[in-house]
């Protein structure tokens, strides 16, 4: 197998699945039905695996992050599932953060094409079963698995975890979630599994009283992880990040309670050497000092709103670069933006990505300075060329947009 064979059977599988991250809703395929079928097909892998089952709204990835490196610290072999990829497609699938190799991605794509005719899987289950299949094959202690949408109709809700999280709810994916913090609750709620210990982070007594009813009708033990106090940092930045830092310290004592053997030092240096364990980056991502550049993949309301907010608390003259996709209410957007700030808006370069030249009038009532631009690089090189020595940029809005930043800067900068 070639670069070119490998890059080919990504596209190829991007063309042929139907994709959530390109196409948007009409790309989702709710329900279990499908992925069971595509896991018996491939021999039940996920029943081969100790799984942590990780869903939220926000925070999943870096509380997945987070407990895969306390876990590699201790000594385990730790598989990691985690959405979108940034840059390339097997940073989807890690073991003690070294993407998925990328013959088996290829071999395994191959088979798609072997596949009854009654079983056609969306883009996210044929990389679930993926992740499951690798998983089992480099036979791992722990499985961290996050939720791709939602929770209840998630295809990662096949498996019986050992333990799950519920980081937080907040409204996004209202198209198919649902249009209250109620209705996405109950969805998120849905992968708690019967007499399995649940960890929830989310402070709305609205959220908690969902979660604990559906605790309560599992038999499952809930722990409110907001109740946890602890003065452990993390190297991955963000003031939301202590938030996180509860949900894994709720996770790791249950682990323990299974008699995973989890010590206290390596609780600490897991929390302190996430990048370095597994390679996890977008989350208040600093890509330069000079001048400061930060990136973050936050891109609901809930998550924008913490992002602009640690921003409004650096003294600096802000250059914010921002894309969004198409289903994305920009008009919320407009009204949390952070301040001292000129605004570079770019169109992601995904099919979904929304040019701001379509939400133009909306940038003009909200009375900022802004430019357009065509593309994130564009936006990017512009606002560098504008920052001053004592200003700095900040790059989000979006997965994409900080996905594609990277790509383009982070060989660049090597």
């Amino acid at each position: 197998m070639t670069n070119l064979d490998y890059k080919e059977a990504v596209e190829w599988l991007f063309v042929q699945a139907p994709n959530y991250q390109i196409e948007g809703e009409k790309a989702y395929k709710p329900g279990l039905d499908n992925i069971k079928k595509l896991c018996s097909f491939f021999g039940n892998p996920q029943e081969k695996i100790r799984c942590i089952h990780i869903g939220g709204t926000n925070g999943k990835g870096s509380t997945s992050n987070m407990l895969a490196s306390v876990l590699q610290e201790s000594g385990y072999n730790v598989g990691l599932y985690n959405s979108p990829h940034l840059i390339d497609f097997t940073e989807r699938i890690k073991v003690n953060g070294k993407n998925c190799d990328k013959q088996f991605v290829y071999d395994f794509i191959l088979k798609l094409k072997k596949l009854p005719q009654d079983i056609r899987p969306s883009f996210f289950e044929f990389t679930t079963i993926m992740a499951f299949e690798y998983f089992s094959r480099k036979k791992v202690d722990f499985a961290i698995i996050e939720v791709g949408l939602g929770g209840r109709l998630d295809s990662t809700n096949i498996i019986t975890p050992l333990v799950c999280a519920i980081t937080n709810v907040q409204l996004d994916h209202q198209n198919i979630l649902g249009d209250t913090i109620e209705e996405i609750a109950a969805e998120k709620a849905g992968i708690i599994k019967p007499e399995i210990p649940v960890v929830s982070g989310d402070e709305n007594m609205v959220v908690k009283n969902i979660i604990k009813a559906k605790a309560e009708k599992e038999h499952s033990l809930l722990i409110d992880a907001t109740k946890i106090e602890t003065l452990l940092v993390s190297d991955l930045k963000g003031d939301y990040q202590k938030k996180n830092i509860r949900v894994v310290l709720g996770l790791v004592e249950q682990l323990k309670q299974l008699n995973v053997n989890i010590p206290e030092e390596n609780i600490e240096k897991g929390l302190l050497k996430v990048h370095e364990n597994t390679g996890f980056i977008g989350r208040w991502f600093e890509y330069s000092k000079n001048p400061l550049t930060i990136c973050d993949t936050g891109h609901n309301q809930a998550g924008l709103e913490y992002v602009f907010s640690q921003l409004n608390s650096i003294n600096k003259d802000k250059h914010v670069i921002l894309g969004f996709v198409n289903d994305k209410k920009i008009e919320e957007v407009m009204g949390i933006l952070p301040n001292n700030s000129k605004f570079y808006f770019a169109k992601p370069s995904i099919h979904r990505g929304r040019h701001p030249e379509d939400y133009k009038d909306l940038l003009q009532k909200a009375k900022i300075n802004y430019k357009i631009f065509d593309s994130v690089q564009e936006a990017y090189l512009s606002a560098k060329q504008e920052c001053k020595d004592d200003e700095m940029i900040f790059i989000g809005g979006s997965n994409f947009v900080v996905g594609e930043f990277l790509e383009k800067n982070l060989e660049i900068s090597k």
